[in-house]
C-alpha cells in the first residue's frame, strides 16, 4: 500500500517535540512551526533556560510552548501529550562519556520508551507517533562494521539486526529501545494511531543554538580540529574509519513527512547520505576537497520514495557547520 501524502494540515494540529530543544529537535521544531503547527517541547530543567531560549527566534514562535518533562515520570508524560495530535519521542540523551551508563543511558532510554508506549494508549487525540531511533538499530558497532560485514558492505533496512555487548552504551540502549517499540507493535496490531521510526547515521551541520555542550557539534569540533580527547576518538583518526553522514535538516524534514504521511506504520527508515573516512571529514570541515568519491554505506532509497528526501551531499553539510 502506497503512502498517503498529507491534505491540508494548517489547521493548527499540536505537535509534541520529546527533546525539541536539542541539536536534532531544534531543528524539529522549527521545522513544525514553519509549517503552521502549534509546538509543545520538553525540556528535563525548565530552569536552565539558555538550553531553549534560542526557540524563541524562530518563525511563529508565538506557537510554541515549552513544557517540563522527564520521560522517566509516567504522569508528566501523559500530561505533556494529552493535547497532541503528533508526538515525535527525540528524548535520549545522546552521550558518548557516562559516568554510569545505567542511570545516564539505560533508564532514560529504556524506561522512558516503555513509559512512553503506555502513555500514548491512553492519549485521546494522537494520530501519529514518531521515534527518533539510530543506526544502532541496525548495528550497535557503527561507525564500524556490523559483525562479519566488512567495513564497505552496504547495510539496509532487510538487513539482520546486529549487537553487542562490547558496543558503546549508547548504542547497546538505543538498540534495546527500538526492539521495545517493535515489540510493542506486533503485540499491538489494532492501535488508533501509526507509529514510524527514523534511524540516522552520524547527524551533522549547523547548530540552531549557541550552546557547547551538544555530541554532535562536538564531534564535528573535535574532528575538525583533529582532537582527541580519549582513546575512543583517537582510534577514528588511527584506524581512519569511514563515517556514514546525514544532514540535520534532512532529519528534520524525515521526521515531519513520517508525521504527515500515513501507511507508514511500523516503519523504519535509515537516514543517510554518503560515507567517507574521517581524514576526509577533516578536509571538508576545513573547506578542503576529500581525497576519496563518498560512497553509500547505509542505504537510504526507501526514505527517498516514501519519504521524499533528496539527501545532501555531505561536502555541503559540513561546509555548513564549518561557516
Amino acid at each position: 500500500m502506497k503512502p498517503v501524502r498529507p491534505t491540508n494540515h494548517k489547521i493548527m494540529k499540536t505537535a509534541g517535540i520529546i527533546g525539541g530543544s536539542g541539536f536534532i529537535g531544534s531543528h524539529i521544531t522549527k521545522k513544525f512551526l514553519e509549517e503552521g503547527y502549534n509546538v509543545k517541547v520538553s525540556v528535563t530543567d525548565i530552569k536552565k533556560s539558555e538550553k531553549y531560549q534560542h526557540l524563541f527566534n524562530l518563525e511563529n514562535s508565538d506557537n510554541l510552548n515549552i513544557s517540563a518533562l522527564r520521560v522517566e515520570d509516567s504522569e508528566m508524560l501523559k500530561d505533556f501529550i494529552s493535547d497532541c495530535e503528533i508526538v515525535v519521542h527525540g528524548g535520549t540523551p545522546f552521550q558518548l562519556d557516562v559516568e554510569d551508563p545505567q542511570k545516564d543511558l539505560f533508564d532514560p532510554t529504556i524506561k522512558g520508551t516503555e513509559n512512553f508506549l503506555d502513555a500514548i494508549q491512553q492519549a485521546p487525540l494522537i494520530e501519529k507517533v514518531v521515534f527518533i531511533a539510530s543506526v544502532a538499530a541496525w548495528n550497535t558497532n557503527f561507525p564500524l562494521p556490523a559483525g562479519t560485514k566488512t567495513i564497505n558492505e552496504v547495510l539496509d533496512e532487510n538487513d539482520l539486526k546486529f549487537t553487542s555487548p562490547e558496543s558503546h552504551p549508547y548504542a547497546q540502549a538505543k538498540f534495546i529501545a527500538n526492539q521495545i517499540v517493535e515489540k510493542f507493535i506486533s503485540e499491538n496490531p489494532v492501535l488508533p494511531f501509526e507509529i514510524t521510526s527514523v534511524s540516522p547515521v552520524m547527524v551533522m551541520g549547523k547548530s540552531l543554538s549557541n550552546r557547547e555542550d551538544s555530541t554532535s557539534t562536538g564531534i564535528q569540533f573535535l574532528f575538525k580540529n583533529k582532537i582527541a580527547p580519549n582513546p575512543f576518538i583517537q582510534m577514528f583518526y588511527d584506524e581512519d574509519i569511514p563515517m556514514a553522514i546525514v544532514d540535520v535538516e534532512d532529519v528534520a524534514e524525515a521526521i515531519f513527512k513520517a508525521s504527515t504521511t500515513s501507511r507508514l506504520h511500523g516503519k523504519n527508515y535509515l537516514l543517510s547520505s554518503e560515507t567517507y573516512p574521517v581524514s576526509d571529514v577533516s578536509l571538508m570541515l576545513n573547506h578542503q576537497k576529500p581525497k576519496n568519491k563518498g560512497i553509500i554505506i547505509y542505504k537510504n532509497n526507501l526514505a527517498k520514495v516514501d519519504l521524499r528526501i533528496d539527501f545532501k551531499p555531505v561536502a555541503e553539510t559540513l561546509w555548513t557547520y564549518a561557516n
